[in-house]
Formats: structure tokens, C-alpha cells, sequence
């Protein structure tokens, strides 16, 4: 393998995982969270603020390896 291939299979590989890991802890999060919300109503703003905040964190793990995916490619 050439080196430009081997860029692209490491940058392929970068953004699955990246993309993947990101998306299991979105829906556990919302699983999570609908599941606090139906056991205790009273508490849904408090479980909000957390999960989105939770939301936010996780979709930066996605961007960060979005991030490495373009320098693994482009440098």
C-alpha cells in the first residue's frame, strides 16, 4: 500500500469509530433519560438540562474526530 491509501484507510477508520461511539451514547442518553422522565415527571427539568448538556459533550467527541480524520488525511 501506498502511503495516500494508507491516509485514507487510517482516516476512514478514525471517522467510524469517531462517528460510531458518539452515536451509541447519544441513544443511551436519550434512552436514559426518557426512562428519568417517566419514573418522575416533577424532575424532567433538571434531567433535561443534564442530558443536553450530556448531548453536547458526546457531539464533540464526533467533531474531534472528525478533526483528526482531516489531518490524517490532508497532512
Amino acid at each position: 500500500m501506498d502511503l495516500e491509501t494508507m491516509k485514507l484507510v487510517a482516516a476512514m477508520g478514525t471517522i467510524a469509530v469517531g462517528a460510531i461511539g458518539p452515536a451509541i451514547a447519544i441513544g443511551m442518553i436519550g434512552s436514559r433519560a426518557t426512562d428519568a422522565i417517566g419514573r418522575n415527571p416533577e424532575a424532567a427539568p433538571k434531567v433535561q438540562t443534564a442530558m443536553i448538556l450530556a448531548l453536547a459533550f458526546a457531539e464533540a467527541i464526533a467533531i474531534y474526530a472528525l478533526v483528526i480524520a482531516l489531518i490524517i488525511k490532508f497532512v
